[in-house]
């Protein structure tokens, strides 16, 4: 008996390509994302007028007196301190753009790996993970920012003028009663880490 031969199914190709979503739609995801965070952070932002209040300005009698309000206003004005130092970081970047330039490329080598590019990264046969990617770029930049770039000694004279600048705010601002309880019940910051446990370790002794 001859043997019957079954027809030949035709082949379909695979579907990768249609599966992956497209680099723009990625791009759109992470810029919203951070459009997103960035509003619900500056929602806590307290009035500017409040904060350069002439009024409210005063030479603290002591060392003592300066680190309690810096401690006070940090907490309160906590938001406003971050847009100060970023305002000076990009205003100071601003006015050297080679510094400028290496961080835009820097950030575009960023985007690419982790966001554009959805196959993995092969160099010389070898095939690297996200973490081995995320480590490699992290010394790479640091390598060509404090090393082979002046991007550095930029980004850390943007920091002393922003530290000076709220430290100088913070120890001469006077805290009102306004919002002293708001910013002691809050417990946020560095500052009010400690504190806040300890005083909730003494209110469970106490009953």
């Amino acid at each position: 008996m001859a043997e019957e031969t079954q027809p030949l199914q035709p082949q379909q190709a695979p579907p990768a390509q249609a599966q992956q979503a497209p680099p723009q739609n990625a791009i759109m995801a992470v810029g919203n994302n951070l459009k997103n965070a960035a509003l619900n952070v500056l929602k806590e932002r307290k009035p500017w007028t409040e904060m350069v209040d002439r009024s409210s300005f005063a030479r603290p009698a002591n060392l003592a007196e300066a680190t309690g309000r810096l401690r006070k206003n940090a907490n309160y004005f906590k938001v406003n301190y971050l847009v100060v130092i970023v305002t000076i970081t990009a205003v100071t970047m601003a006015l050297y753009p080679t510094s400028l330039i290496v961080l835009g490329l820097l950030a575009l080598a960023w985007l690419y790996l982790f966001v554009i590019k959805s196959s993995p990264l092969v160099i010389g046969g070898r095939t690297f993970n996200d973490n081995e990617k995320f480590i490699g770029m992290a010394v790479i930049s640091g390598v060509i920012i404090f090393f082979l770039t002046s991007v550095g000694t930029v980004l850390f004279t943007a920091l002393g003028i922003s530290c000076a600048a709220i430290g100088i705010h913070g120890a001469f601002r006077q805290p009102d009663d306004l919002f002293t309880d708001e910013a002691e019940s809050q417990q946020g910051g560095i500052f009010g880490l400690f504190g806040g446990a300890g005083q909730s370790n003494a209110g469970h002794n106490i009953v």
